[in-house]
């Protein structure tokens, strides 16, 4: 023994292993968790394609007529914090099914705008007039839930599959055919919802606001559902009752939104949409900008589409596989 240790020699080759197997583990041990619906695309590089008559931009009104418990639940606040019952804010919202969604109805015949109606199946009972008025129009009728005062993404499996069976039925029954479309209550989602849509009968959904063209969602089984966009950014309860935006401010957006969304849509044929609640919008000091900023939109009617949620998905269904990213 002369006392040496002798190390034992690591080729380049053994140590480029090494680190990859390290780098592998490392990379296993920190993944993100996803929804797995659907992969990253950038718009910029998808192909092209146009909507009917060679228009760029589809531009629609989503307009949610909710309906909520007194006592109890959830609701958007004008004053919050105040206890139940909460007289103050359910009076709010419901001037919106009272007042606020008739004025709305005349503007939208006075600019001969089409709208989705995004409903919550309680409304049907509720204020039955309403929903007969929008029917007289030809209005598309959009599942909402039953009532804003709950989350569908909180509940077991079979209670929000109950739920979606129950809004579809009372909508199906009234309409006499059952919605294409879905908006969940409060954007609200569990795991599982997009496969539940789809196993009813849902053809898309509004909940996701990641994009500016409609995309596919996986759901179990090989199936797919279409998302829509539908905006959380040119949405009323965001900007104004969120941000405390004016009814100026948020007509300013609309037309700043169409403006560049106009300009932009010379590269990518784009989806525009316009999330309105009658309760704030219906208000008189906010209908006049609001008329304004739908009167900019309209006098460009020759260079663009003005549709509804439905006829965005209908019109998807037209194009050939690829078209449209999964």
């Amino acid at each position: 023994m002369n006392g040496k240790i002798s190390m034992p020699t690591i080729s380049a080759n053994d140590a480029a292993s090494s680190r990859s197997a390290e780098d592998d583990a490392a990379r296993a041990a920190f993944e993100i968790s996803s929804h797995g619906r659907y992969g990253y695309s950038a718009i910029v590089n998808r192909p092209d394609f146009t909507w009917p008559g060679g228009k760029r931009l589809a531009v629609y009104i989503g307009l949610n007529l909710e309906h909520f418990t007194f006592g109890d639940g959830l609701g958007a606040e004008l004053c919050p914090g105040g206890p139940h019952p909460d007289v103050l804010n359910y009076a709010w919202r419901d001037y919106g099914n009272r007042v606020g969604v008739w004025r709305l109805m005349d503007l939208f015949d006075e600019l001969s705008f089409p709208v989705s109606v995004l409903v919550n199946s309680s409304i049907y009972a509720y204020c039955p007039e309403v929903m007969d008025a929008f029917r007289e129009r030809g209005a598309e009728v959009v599942g909402h839930g039953r009532t804003n005062s709950e989350r569908q993404g909180i509940m077991p499996e079979a209670h929000e599959r109950q739920l979606i069976a129950e809004c579809t039925s009372v909508i199906a029954n009234a309409e006499g055919h059952k919605p294409a479309g879905w908006l969940g209550p409060w954007i609200s989602q569990s795991h599982l919802t997009p496969d539940l849509l789809a196993e009813a009968g849902y053809g898309y959904l509004l909940d996701w606001c990641m994009d500016d063209q409609p995309i596919w969602f996986k759901t179990r089984n090989g199936g797919r559902i279409l998302s829509v966009p539908y905006p959380q950014e040119l949405n009323d309860i965001p900007s104004i009752v969120g941000r405390k935006d004016s009814g100026e401010q948020f007509a300013g957006m609309i037309v700043d939104n169409f403006e560049e969304m106009l300009n932009q849509s010379a590269k990518q044929s784009l989806v525009m949409g316009i999330a309105l609640h009658p309760y704030l919008v219906g208000q008189p000091h906010r209908l006049r900008p609001l008329r304004r900023a739908l009167q900019a939109i309209v006098a460009k009617r020759d260079d663009i589409w003005i549709t509804t949620a439905g006829g965005i998905a209908d019109y998807c269904l037209t194009l050939p596989d690829g078209i449209i990213q999964s």
